[in-house]
């Protein structure tokens, strides 16, 4: 740790440093369209990228033995804000960037939507820049609710579990609901429901709040859409892939889910219901409508890294306005407002579905999980309580058991 603060302190490049800029990304869409650019960046800069390319588990353990040891040669780093982007900044790994993104007028840091960029700061300072976003909404069979007589689909929780009981008892064999039920998978969906119900992880004053009575009702309300609506004999151990599978097999009439993945519903190739597939805002509770809007994955500087303004010229020009509309068209959702409301910047998308987005880039919260280091460990422990929900246990005491347990996990992290 005293090689990793002295990196810390000592890190960054006054000068533009080596012609060679060393960028790490995970294997993604988006990767792929920024390196078919890259020669474009290379001729307008004079630089040359070397571009290391991994998996998701093999990007985690590089970034954990390299940023952990101080390495400075990683320059720009691709990262995900809500697993890693606490740790690496607590842990100095990432170099603050404020006064590079405020300085840059081409760059203009206020075209990013509020949620995301407030994902990748760190005390106020601006630790990483948005490149891909989620949003959760509602994805709905069209077929199925003009035969319950429905006009449009439901804009509230309550409207949805009245639609959803109406068209399964209509229709025997189908789910009135199906969303993720797996114990930690669920968490990021479930995030969507708690702060539509006024609740949050934590409180304003950082203390564990998965026992406020907010929260409560959220679990009551997402557990028992399932229990009473969901799937016969559901699982309690669905990820995004199972519950989608349901969904797309004309299994279930309504799907909370990713923006990202629509695809899955729309695409005839693995979607029995393609045609008949809609997208909704998510419906509005006690709280209005606070679906996540968040940073999948963003850029960062390593601190370590001794050609920092060069690769911030990097950034500069990946999540540039440019970069973010060629993205955008080639269906990477991205964080900038002006993109999404350029005609060009959705004409890839399904209209409903790039409404829908304006609604969750508009009240959207800026993460879908607890804001911690222990990430993977914290969803475990707030994410009992919808499995206990589902299968009819006693929710609110489920909650208080978590509460207790996730209060400990940030006492521990102080």
């Amino acid at each position: 740790m005293a090689a990793l603060g002295l990196s810390a302190c000592g890190g960054g490049d006054d000068g533009g440093g080596s012609n060679t800029l060393r960028v790490t990304l995970v294997n993604h869409v988006w990767t792929e369209n920024i390196k078919k650019a890259l020669p474009e960046f290379e001729q307008q800069t004079g630089l040359k990228v070397e571009v290391t390319q991994l998996g998701e588990d093999q990007l985690s353990d590089q970034y954990n033995v390299k940023l952990n040891a101080g390495s400075s040669d990683i320059d720009v780093m691709m990262y995900r804000p809500l697993q890693e982007g606490k740790l690496f900044a607590k842990n100095r790994y990432l170099a603050d960037l404020t006064d590079k993104a405020k300085g840059s007028a081409d760059f203009a840091l206020d075209d990013f939507q509020s949620g995301p960029l407030q994902a990748t700061s760190y005390e106020d300072k601006v630790v990483g820049v948005p490149i891909i976003t989620e949003q959760e909404v509602l994805y709905y069979r069209k077929d199925l609710l003009q035969k319950a007589g429905y006009s449009a689909p439901p804009k509230t929780l309550d409207e949805l579990k009245a639609a959803a009981a109406k068209i399964e008892a209509e229709n025997p064999g189908t789910a009135g609901f199906v969303a993720r039920t797996g114990k930690a998978a669920a968490v990021t969906q479930f995030s969507s429901f708690l702060f539509s119900f006024g609740g949050d992880f934590v409180d304003a004053s950082g203390k564990a709040s998965v026992n406020s009575e907010q929260a409560k009702q959220a679990y009551a309300f997402y557990g028992g859409l399932l229990r009473e609506n969901g799937p016969e004999n559901i699982s309690t151990d669905m990820s995004w892939s199972e519950a989608m599978a349901i969904f797309t097999q004309g299994k279930a009439a309504f799907y909370t889910e990713a923006n990202s993945l629509y695809k899955n519903a729309t695409d005839p190739a693995k979607s029995k219901v393609s045609d008949t597939v809609g997208f909704a805002a998510f419906p509005a509770g006690p709280a209005g409508s606070k679906p996540y809007n968040i940073p999948s994955w963003a850029l960062g500087v390593n601190d370590a890294s001794e050609n920092q303004t060069n690769a911030w010229k990097f950034i500069e020009w990946a999540a540039g306005k440019e970069q973010a509309l060629a993205q955008q068209k080639a269906g990477v959702p991205g964080a900038r407002t002006s993109v999404w409301a350029n005609p060009e910047g959705i004409a890839t998308y399904p209209k409903d579905l790039a409404d829908a987005i304006a609604v969750s880039t508009a009240s959207g919260v800026g993460h879908d999980r607890p804001l911690v280091v222990k990430v993977a460990e914290s969803r475990e422990i707030v994410g009992q309580p919808i499995v206990d929900a589902i299968t009819g246990k006693d929710v609110a005491a489920s909650a208080e058991t978590a509460n207790q347990a996730f209060q400990k996990l940030l006492d521990d992290e102080k």
